[in-house]
C-alpha cells in the first residue's frame, strides 16, 4: 500500500493515494476536519472515503470523536443514510469508507434550482422524519442536520456526516461553553442547555432544513451568527413561503420546548393526512397501459427538471412507504356470518385476472400469513384459519381456533393442511375443501420443526428427531442425526430431502445433513467452511448464506454440489446486515437490511446488480425468473425485474391505524399461475397480476 502523505486543512498539497485497501481517485468536497474521495474497492465498487486531516489525526479528543462517527455511522447505516462499508479509526490518517451515492445536497440543490415544488417539500419532509425515526431508533442523535447534510439521491434523501452525533450511550460529552452545531439549523436547547440535547433537537433541525427548501432561506436569518443564535432562542420563525398545508407541521417542529415538537412518526401520521395531493409516482416508473409509449419530456421540461431524464425506477426513501394514494379501493371485511368477502372491482388483464383485496377478519389488523396449495390461499392469523379462492378472493371457509397463535403460513402436506401454534405444541391437520378437523396431536416441547413432502420432523431438547405421518398424525421412526447435538432443518419447495445444519462452537464449520424424511435416514453428509445457513436448492446443489460469526453479517454465498463434493464460494462486494434470500436456478437474490437487494450469479462467480430499494425492512424475496418480489413492512408490494435489477412496480402502503406496530418477521410473497399474493399491516391479503407490475 502506498504511503499516505501528511497533509494541512485546507486544499491538500499531496493527496494520499489509498485509504486502507482503497484506492483514491478524485476530491469530492473538503471541509475544516478532513477531506472526502471517490474511491473504489478491488471489485470496482464506488466508495466515498472521508481521510481526516493529519493535523486533526494527532489530536487524542478528535480521534474520539472520529471514533465515534464511524460508530452512529455504523448503527444507523441503512436505507436513509450512506452504509458503511469500512473504517480505520486508528490509522495514521483515520479514515472511514461509505456507499457512493450520486446526488447532490439539498443545499447545492436549492442554491442551483431555487425552492422545491410542493410536492417534492411533502417528499422531502416524509423521508427525512423516516430517516430520523430510524437514527432515534438506534439510540443516535444527528445534533447537526442541515441542508449540506441532505443528499438528494434518486432514491430519495439520505441523512449524512454523523460527525458531531451523539449515541446516548457515549462516554464523550460536549464541553461546558462549546457549542457544537451550525447556528441557524440548532435548536433552542442547543444553545441553553447543550449538554441535555435529545433527538427532539433533530425535528427542530428538520423544520429549519424545511423552511430552507422551501423558501431558498432559514426560519431564522441574518449575517451574524450571534443573532441567529437570539432569534433561534427568543424570536418566532418566518415561515413565509411554506406551503399553507405544511406550514402548520413546521411550525410545530420549530416549538421552542422540546416536549412540544412532534416525535418522527407522529410527524409521519400527520403527512399521510394530506397525502392525498402526493405525487406517489415520483420515484416510480410511469404507470402506463400495454402498448401506451411513454411520453419523453422536451428540451424546456428537461431544462426545468435537471436529472429527471436519467432517474431510474427506484423507491424514494421512506416517502412511498408513507404515502396513501387518493384512490383507495372500497373494502367490505367479512365477519363469520359471511359467505364470502367484498372485493374491489378487477381490472381484467388479458388473461382474465382481475386484481383484488379483501380483509377476511373484520376489524383485525396485522399481516395474515399465507401459502398456496390444492388452488387455494391458505392464510393464518392469531386464533383463526382461512381459505379463499385466488381468483377473486372469496372466502371457501374459516376456522377460529381460541388463543391460538400460529408460527407461520399453513402448510399443505399428506393432502392436509397441517397447524402448528406458536410454542409447537399443539399440532393440527385441516381438510383443505372443509377446514374441518382430520386430527389434532399434543406434543413435548421441541427445538425445532420442518415440514418436507409427507412428513413432519421434530426436533426435541434431548437431539432426538421424530418423523410424524402428515396424513394420520402417526409417529414413523425416532432417532438421532449422526453428527448433530442438536439438529435444525430446512426444507425447500419441490426437494424431497431435509437438511440438518448445525454450526461448530467457534463458527468455523458448519456440519450439513440431507436426511430422508420417511425414513431419518442419511442420503450425505458434508462440512463445510464456515457459519452456513440453507436458503435454498436447485439443480443438484444446496445454496448457502455465509453469515460473520461474530457480528451475523453475511459475508457471502455459498453453493455445494454434493454430487461433486464441490463447494464453490461468492464473496459480496459489501457485508450485508440480517440478510434473507432465494434462488432460481443458479443465482441467488439477497435482500439486506435497509433495502439493498442484489443478484449473484454463482456459475460465473459474481455479482449481476445491485439496487437500493430502500426498503427499511423487508420479507425474504421470492423470485419467478422474470422478477423478484418482495413485501415491505408497509405492506407494499416491490416487483424488480430479475435481469436488470431495475423497481418496474409497486402497490400502495396498506399501513392499518396501529403505525407503530411492528411485524417479528413479514411474510414472504406467494406465487401462483403467474399471480402475485401478498398481505398488509391492516390485514388487507391483495392479489396482482406478476406478469404486469407497472400496471399495479
Amino acid at each position: 500500500m502506498a504511503p499516505q502523505h501528511n497533509t494541512g486543512a485546507g486544499a491538500e498539497a499531496e493527496l494520499p493515494e489509498y485509504a486502507g485497501h482503497y484506492r483514491l481517485e478524485s476530491c469530492l468536497g473538503s471541509g475544516g476536519m478532513g477531506v472526502v474521495h471517490l474511491a473504489r474497492s478491488t471489485s470496482g465498487l464506488k466508495l466515498a472515503v472521508k481521510v481526516v486531516h493529519a493535523e486533526f489525526a494527532k489530536d487524542p479528543e478528535f480521534r474520539g470523536r472520529f471514533r465515534q462517527e464511524v460508530a452512529a455511522a455504523r448503527r444507523v447505516s441503512g436505507a436513509f443514510t450512506a452504509p458503511v462499508v469500512d473504517a480505520d479509526p486508528e490509522a495514521e490518517r483515520p479514515w472511514m469508507a461509505t456507499l457512493y451515492i450520486p446526488g447532490s445536497t439539498l443545499s447545492e440543490h436549492v442554491k442551483r434550482n431555487g425552492p422545491m415544488a410542493p410536492a417534492q417539500l411533502r417528499r422531502l419532509m416524509a423521508g427525512l422524519a423516516e430517516a430520523l425515526r430510524d437514527i432515534h431508533r438506534v439510540g443516535v442523535v444527528h445534533r447537526d442536520l442541515k441542508p449540506s447534510n441532505v443528499l438528494l439521491a434518486e432514491d430519495g434523501p439520505k441523512v449524512i456526516d454523523f460527525g458531531i452525533s451523539r449515541p446516548k450511550d457515549s462516554e464523550l460529552r460536549t464541553e461546558t461553553g462549546k457549542l457544537i452545531g451550525t447556528p441557524p439549523f440548532m435548536a433552542p436547547e442547543q444553545f441553553r442547555r447543550p449538554r441535555e440535547v435529545g433527538p427532539a433537537a433533530d425535528i427542530f433541525a428538520l423544520g429549519s432544513v424545511m423552511v430552507h427548501a422551501a423558501t431558498g432561506r432559514g426560519p431564522f436569518d441574518s449575517d451574524s451568527p450571534y443573532v441567529v443564535a437570539y432569534q433561534v432562542v427568543h424570536d418566532e420563525a418566518d415561515l413565509t413561503g411554506v406551503p399553507e398545508d405544511l406550514a402548520p407541521l413546521v411550525s410545530r417542529c420549530l416549538a421552542k420546548e422540546p416536549e412540544d415538537r412532534p416525535t418522527p412518526d407522529e410527524l409521519m401520521r400527520e403527512l399521510r393526512s394530506v397525502a392525498a395531493s402526493y405525487d406517489t409516482q415520483a420515484f416510480i416508473p410511469a404507470q402506463r397501459t400495454r402498448d401506451e409509449p411513454r411520453p419523453e419530456p422536451s428540451v424546456e421540461q428537461s431544462k426545468r427538471r435537471p436529472g429527471r431524464l436519467r432517474r431510474r425506477a427506484t423507491v424514494a426513501v421512506g416517502v412511498l412507504g408513507l404515502l396513501v394514494g387518493s384512490a383507495i379501493l372500497a373494502v367490505r371485511s367479512v365477519d363469520d356470518s359471511s359467505p364470502a368477502p367484498s372485493r374491489t372491482g378487477p381490472r381484467v388483464t388479458s388473461a382474465g385476472f382481475g386484481p383484488w383485496e379483501t380483509k377476511p377478519v373484520a376489524g383485525q389488523e396485522g399481516m395474515p400469513q399465507c401459502s398456496y396449495a390444492e388452488g387455494k390461499l391458505l392464510c393464518a392469523e392469531p386464533n383463526v384459519v382461512f381459505a379463499l379462492s385466488p381468483f377473486n378472493g372469496g372466502l371457501l371457509w374459516r376456522r377460529s381456533v381460541t388463543e391460538a397463535r400460529w408460527s407461520g403460513p399453513p402448510v399443505l402436506s399428506g393432502g392436509l393442511v397441517q397447524l402448528s401454534t406458536e410454542d409447537g405444541r399443539h399440532l393440527e391437520a385441516l381438510a383443505p375443501d372443509t377446514g374441518r378437523t382430520r386430527w389434532q396431536r399434543d406434543m413435548p416441547t421441541q427445538s425445532g420443526r420442518a415440514y418436507v413432502g409427507g412428513m413432519l420432523l421434530l426436533t426435541h431438547s434431548d437431539g432426538t428427531v421424530t418423523g410424524v405421518n402428515s396424513a394420520s398424525g402417526d409417529t414413523q421412526w425416532t432417532r438421532r442425526i449422526p453428527g448433530h447435538r442438536a439438529p435444525y432443518f430446512s426444507s425447500f419447495t419441490g426437494d424431497p430431502l431435509a437438511y440438518a445444519t448445525s454450526t461448530s462452537g467457534d463458527g468455523s464449520g458448519t456440519q450439513v445433513t440431507a436426511v430422508d424424511p420417511d425414513t431419518g435416514f442419511v442420503r450425505w453428509a458434508a462440512r463445510l467452511n464456515g457459519t452456513l445457513r440453507p436458503v435454498g436448492t436447485g439443480k443438484g446443489s444446496v445454496f448457502f448464506l455465509s453469515v460473520d460469526r461474530f457480528y451475523g453479517d453475511t459475508v457471502a454465498v455459498v453453493r455445494y454440489s454434493p454430487e461433486s463434493k464441490v463447494s464453490r464460494r461468492v464473496a459480496l462486494p459489501v457485508r450485508r446486515q440480517d440478510a434473507q434470500a432465494t434462488v432460481h436456478g443458479n443465482v441467488v437474490y439477497v435482500l439486506a437490511s435497509g433495502g439493498s437487494l442484489e443478484a449473484l450469479d454463482m456459475d460465473a462467480r459474481k455479482q449481476l446488480w445491485q439496487l437500493e430499494t430502500s426498503v427499511g425492512r423487508g420479507s425474504a424475496p421470492v423470485a419467478d425468473g422474470s422478477h423478484v418480489y418482495v413485501t415491505a413492512a408497509d405492506g407494499r408490494l416491490l416487483a424488480v425485474d430479475a435481469r436488470k435489477g431495475a423497481l418496474v412496480g409497486q402497490t400502495r402502503a396498506r399501513l392499518g391505524t396501529n403505525t407503530d406496530w411492528v411485524a417479528a418477521s413479514l411474510p414472504q410473497p406467494v406465487l401462483a399461475d403467474g399471480h402475485v399474493y401478498a398481505t398488509a399491516p391492516d390485514g388487507t391479503v391483495f392479489a396482482v397480476d406478476g406478469r404486469e407490475p407497472s400496471r399495479w
